[in-house]
């Protein structure tokens, strides 16, 4: 078995339980605000909205309530299915934008094993994306986020793995269509369109090695069933899933948008359901420390800086932080489409070794 092989066989079964691989977290909000709107269930909605409320003792944001373009930082972390209780790291991460004047939405997937700096740690600490919600809660995966692409992260939405069986079951299922086999963890869904229960598309949105684009592959099926699900919420007949929808969702979702928030997104930024793109932040593989991670080049973080910027109604801005600086020293690793072996002149830290905040 070659070293590549071994690698794979490793991480198979290391992550075999890998986290939430969709973002029914921006259902979840849209889904408040068109439920506020259409006043149903008002107590049961603000019931639910004090107790998934936490906004980490930081100050409220006004962005939603001035009608102005913001962001949310998705992250679907790996608790709550295969026994784990802890926070977990957000396996998933997708920073979504909704511009209220172009009726836009964007959303950018960004892989879990990013190389990135961990905002908010006393000493450098430089490490995969998916441990900053981890080590420092959604306040520094929002800050670390922010720090590797300079766009500024308004809101978070976090939803751990163990809800996303039964909200889709709540919603009685949802319809894909799907251009390759996927067999996950005992379940297959063949090749073609598909209506599925909770078990299936869990196992829809986790497969992971067998795809023939790696984890950007996963990334669009995380996309595609969310806008499934949250298509299917749009109808009138959706509707009337909300009261059931918003007493799953409860245990397993934790967002600092607040009630007047959610409403606002129900009525002012509703069209935005219209016009959503989806894209993926690409990155080349590299080993460090012994451990895969993804890398993206300082071009890439460049030009998905500036669109994401764009779309927020900001002026596009030079990138500087831990990961230019680094690139600057690996010239040679972009310029070899070959090459593995990437310098980090001791930048990355063994997971959680000197880990201060």
């Amino acid at each position: 078995m070659d070293q590549n092989s071994r690698r794979e066989q490793h991480h198979n079964k290391k992550h075999k339980h890998l986290g939430l691989k969709i973002t029914l977290a921006v259902v979840a909000l849209l889904v408040i605000g068109v439920g506020t709107v259409f006043g149903m269930m008002w107590h049961q909605t603000r019931s639910t909205l004090n107790n998934i409320y936490d906004n980490d003792g930081g100050k409220q944001d006004t962005t939603i309530k001035k009608t102005k373009p913001f962001s949310i930082l998705l992250l679907g972390a790996d608790t709550g299915a295969d026994g784990r209780i802890s926070r977990g790291n957000s396996d998933t991460i997708m920073v979504v934008t909704v511009n209220p004047n172009t009726h836009k939405t964007l959303i950018y997937s960004v892989a879990r094993d990013t190389m990135a700096e961990m905002v908010g740690t006393k000493s450098l600490n430089v490490q995969k994306l998916n441990a900053a919600y981890n080590i420092g809660e959604a306040k520094m995966a929002k800050a670390s986020v922010t720090k590797l692409l300079n766009v500024p992260i308004n809101h978070y939405a976090a939803i751990n793995m163990g809800g996303l069986e039964k909200v889709v079951d709540a919603v009685d299922g949802v319809t894909i269509d799907t251009a390759i086999d996927v067999t996950f963890d005992g379940t297959t869904i063949s090749k073609g369109k598909h209506h599925l229960n909770g078990k299936q598309a869990l196992a829809y949105a986790r497969m992971r090695y067998e795809d023939p684009r790696g984890d950007y592959g996963r990334q669009m099926r995380q996309q595609q069933v969310m806008m499934a699900v949250l298509k299917k919420l749009m109808t009138p007949s959706g509707i009337t899933k909300y009261s059931s929808l918003m007493k799953t969702l409860e245990p397993y979702l934790r967002t600092d948008i607040t009630l007047d928030d959610a409403v606002k997104l129900g009525t002012d930024y509703r069209s935005n359901l219209d016009n959503v793109t989806s894209k993926q932040l690409t990155e080349k593989s590299a080993t460090i420390n012994g451990s895969s991670y993804q890398v993206p080049s300082t071009e890439t973080l460049q030009s998905v800086s500036d669109t994401l910027r764009t779309q927020l109604g900001l002026s596009k801005a030079t990138l500087s932080n831990q990961n230019t600086r680094l690139n600057k020293l690996n010239a040679a690793f972009f310029n070899d489409e070959s090459s593995t072996s990437y310098d980090t002149d001791g930048a990355v830290t063994k997971y959680y070794t000197n880990t201060t905040y």
